[in-house]
Order: C-alpha cells, then sequence, then structure tokens
C-alpha cells in the first residue's frame, strides 16, 4: 500500500522545513524508524525517521526546497502484511535527535491530516478542486511570508485576504505570489482598477524622479557563484530581519580580567581532573551576565505590539561556528548552574553543534545570547542582536597591554566586551549599567581556595 511521507511539526514556532539530503533513493528500501531524509528547520537539523518499513516509491520534494508542515514529499510502498493498525499517521510523530517534547502527539497530527488531506504548500503540488479549508487565525505566519509580505508592502488586511492553500489554510509563498501577480495584471472596466490608476497616476512625480533599482551585477571571467546552504539562508533571513525591524544601539566597556585569567592558569589542571572538563573563561562571563539579567531584568526581554514581555526563565545562547556558518544552541535555566556546570553544558551543546547532532530543544527558547569573536581574535565588535532577543553580549579577545594601575602602569589581561541592544525597550544608560555589573563581578573575583565559583 502506497502511503505518502509528510512534512513533520519540528516544534511549536516551527511551521516549515527544507529537505537537505535524501538518505534514501527510490527503489530503495528502508526499514522501520531509520533515517529516511535530513530536514533543515530554521532552529536545527534533524534526520526523520522512516514511520514504517517498505520501499521509497517516489520523493516528491527534491533537495534544497523548502515546504510547509503537512506537505507530502515522498510516498512509500508499505512492506507486505505490515498492519494497517500499526501504521502512524501522516505526520511522522518524531524525528531523530529531536526532543520528544517538540513532536506533535499523535492525535494533534491525526487532526492536521483530517483537516487538509492534500495540502500542497510550497511543493508545487496542487490541491483538488474545491474551496480552500478554513484558515485558523490564531496560527502565525510562517517568516517566509512574513518577509514577503513586508518586502512587498502588503497590509494587514490585505494579506489576510489571501486564500491559503497550505496546511489549515495557511497562506504559502505561492498564494502571496500568485496574489501579486494578480494585483498587478490589468483589469479594464473594474472599479478597482480605475481607483488603482488614478493612485498611480498621483504617484507618478514622485516615482519619475525616483532612481531605478540598481541591476544584479553580471559575473566577470573567473568569478564563480556560491548558492546559499538552508542554514546560510536561514541566517540571512534572520539577521536581515533583526537590523530592519530592531533599532540597533551598541555600547562598549572594557574589563581587567587578570586576576581570574592568574586564577583559572593556576587551577585549571585541578579543575580538570576534579570536574571531568576544561573550564573555559566563557563559563565564567556566561555566570556573570546571568546575574546581570536578574538584577537588570529589561536586558532579558521581548519587543512586541503589545509591550514589553520580560521573561521569568534565563535561557543563554551560545554562538558556536560550524562549516555552514553560525549555530546558538541554548543553556536552560542557566542563572541556576555553577561555573562548573555551565562549562560542561558550553562543552556539551558545542560538541553537538559542530558534529550536527543538535536536538530542537537544545537552540529552543533562547532569552539572551552570548557570542565569542574573541576566539578568531577580535577586539571590538558590534554583533547583530539573535531575534526576538533584547540583546547579546559579545567577548572580545583577552589581550595583554600597558595599563594604568593607581600611579603607575602594569602589563593587564585586558579584554572588551559588547553589548547590542534594542532601543525600543531600554536606552543607554541600562546597558552601560548592565555591562558595569558584569565587570565588576569579573574584575573582582576572588573565590575561596582552589574553587572556580564566585
Amino acid at each position: 500500500m502506497a502511503t505518502d511521507i509528510k512534512m513533520p511539526q519540528l516544534g511549536e514556532s516551527v511551521h516549515e522545513g527544507t529537505i537537505g539530503k535524501w538518505l534514501k533513493r527510490p527503489g530503495e528500501s528502508v526499514a522501520k524508524y531509520e533515517p529516511l531524509v535530513e530536514v533543515i528547520t530554521d532552529k536545527v537539523n534533524v534526520e526523520m525517521p522512516s514511520p514504517f518499513a517498505g520501499v521509497l516509491k517516489q520523493i516528491l520534494v527534491k533537495e534544497g526546497e523548502t515546504v510547509v508542515v503537512g506537505t507530502a514529499i515522498a510516498v512509500i510502498e508499505e512492506a507486505a502484511g505490515a498492519p494497517a493498525a500499526a501504521r502512524p499517521s501522516a505526520a511522522v510523530p518524531h524525528a531523530a535527535g529531536a526532543s520528544a517534547s517538540a513532536a506533535r502527539p499523535a492525535s494533534d497530527a491525526a487532526a492536521g491530516a483530517a483537516r487538509a488531506p492534500a495540502a500542497s504548500g510550497d511543493g508545487g503540488r496542487a490541491r483538488p478542486t474545491g474551496a480552500p479549508p478554513a484558515r485558523d487565525r490564531s496560527i502565525r505566519l510562517t517568516p517566509l511570508v512574513r518577509r514577503m509580505a513586508e518586502e512587498h508592502r502588503i497590509p494587514a488586511q490585505e494579506l489576510e485576504s489571501i486564500p491559503g492553500t497550505g496546511d489549515g489554510g495557511r497562506i504559502t509563498k505561492d498564494d502571496v505570489l500568485r496574489h501579486l501577480q494578480a494585483r498587478a495584471a490589468p483589469s479594464a472596466g473594474a472599479p478597482a482598477a480605475s481607483t488603482r490608476a488614478s493612485a498611480q497616476n498621483a504617484q507618478a512625480p514622485a516615482q519619475a524622479t525616483r532612481a531605478p533599482a540598481p541591476a544584479a551585477p553580471s559575473p566577470a571571467a573567473g568569478d564563480q557563484l556560491q548558492r546559499l546552504t538552508p542554514i546560510r539562508r536561514t541566517i540571512a533571513e534572520r539577521l536581515a530581519q533583526s537590523k530592519r525591524e530592531i533599532p540597533h544601539a551598541y555600547g562598549i566597556i572594557e574589563v581587567d580580567l587578570t586576576a581570574l585569567v592568574r586564577h583559572r592558569e593556576a587551577h585549571k589542571a585541578a579543575w580538570q581532573a576534579r570536574e571531568g572538563i576544561n573550564i573555559s573563561l566563557t563559563a565564567f562571563i556566561v555566570r556573570a551576565a546571568t546575574r546581570a539579567l536578574r538584577a537588570f531584568p529589561m536586558v532579558n526581554a521581548t519587543f512586541t505590539p503589545e509591550g514589553i514581555l520580560h521573561k521569568q526563565a534565563i535561557h543563554v545562547g551560545i554562538g558556536v561556528a560550524i562549516p555552514d556558518g553560525l549555530i546558538v544552541p541554548v543553556i536552560k535555566h542557566a542563572d541556576q548552574k555553577s561555573v562548573a556546570d555551565l562549562a560542561k553544558e558550553v562543552a556539551r551543546l558545542s560538541t553537538l553543534a559542530r558534529e550536527g547532532k543538535l536536538a530542537l530543544e537544545d537552540v529552543s527558547g533562547g532569552t539572551f545570547t552570548l557570542t565569542n569573536p574573541g576566539v578568531f581574535g577580535s577586539i571590538i565588535s558590534m554583533p547583530i542582536i539573535n531575534y526576538p532577543q533584547a540583546a547579546i553580549l559579545a567577548t572580545d579577545a583577552i589581550v595583554r597591554r600597558p595599563v594604568v594601575v593607581g600611579e603607575g602602569i602594569a602589563i593587564r589581561e585586558m579584554m572588551n566586551l559588547g553589548l547590542a541592544f534594542d532601543h525600543r525597550i531600554f536606552d543607554g544608560a541600562v546597558g552601560v549599567q548592565f555591562l558595569t555589573h558584569i565587570k565588576r563581578q569579573l574584575e573582582e573575583f576572588a573565590p575561596a581556595g582552589d574553587s572556580p565559583e564566585f
């Protein structure tokens, strides 16, 4: 029996996924729960297992294509003798490496399949003729559709009127493109057309003076075009959204880490033997930052149209460079962990990130982010905020240089801390006080004995 495999819901706020790589080819056998395809979302890469044994009959969505949740991506011919009652619903219950909490319950998946048994989304497969399903008004727009609406200046009321062909009546990229094409097409004799024509005539003088958009540069001899990988495209979209929507402001402060660096150098071997982990300076900075976040809760917040949403939990994201770009795994409840525990979490998440084994739970829920360009030699950084958080902290390289100490000059271990923050949420006074709070903790570092705790 041939059965569709559909794009699963890999998290509450994940509404679409990109096919990274098919691990099986048409005609090949696949065992139950054997990895079938790599799925890339804007949060994490996961391997999606086959829900049952059989033969991969057809691939419906090619590698690199993005489709909404519920879209059929492949067809599998079930192995003979497989009981029908044992077959899972159209949506895969979980992806390998993703947490159970990120997967939809089977009842939700079945309900979704009943609502939209032939959802097409962006995959290009047409929905059977008939009226589109009623749209669930509570479902948010996907980041792609939201960005297209902003770029083409589609008002909210007009966007709401677009018939959605996605899962549950969701508006897809193709729906927006069709709407834009219909909106641009002339409709002689229609009142709307005459109204539009009048508006265009009124705007003609202003448009006549506007310079045309520059054409994309044509490649010269020897130039090479590097196609965007899904994760690189997601990074580009998220950072552009952050700079477009968030008014960034910056603060930089220098910190004397001499006492901390010397203490760590003297005891890191003992810590390694006792804790089984190298306690990096990042762990100390995260510890100081979590205390500062408690002292200045405005920094642990998000801007919303209704007001500023203060987050109770402190979940700190740590930027990790990977071959494809940058990923931000999250240390949950970081303020409740010791320096040693933070060091273990940083090491664990960094390893998983570089091996491509992060689960959805590992990259979700961040409320504040720390990035460390100092490991590459940077001495002053102005990072882009991890949307939609309120701020991001950059730690630069520790540099030995002469500093005035009292009435003399001494060689000290100096580092710059840079904070980029959302100026809608708080002002420079709060930003600099937040940095100063971290500075004071690190400079006054005075643990008991050989302990790393402070």
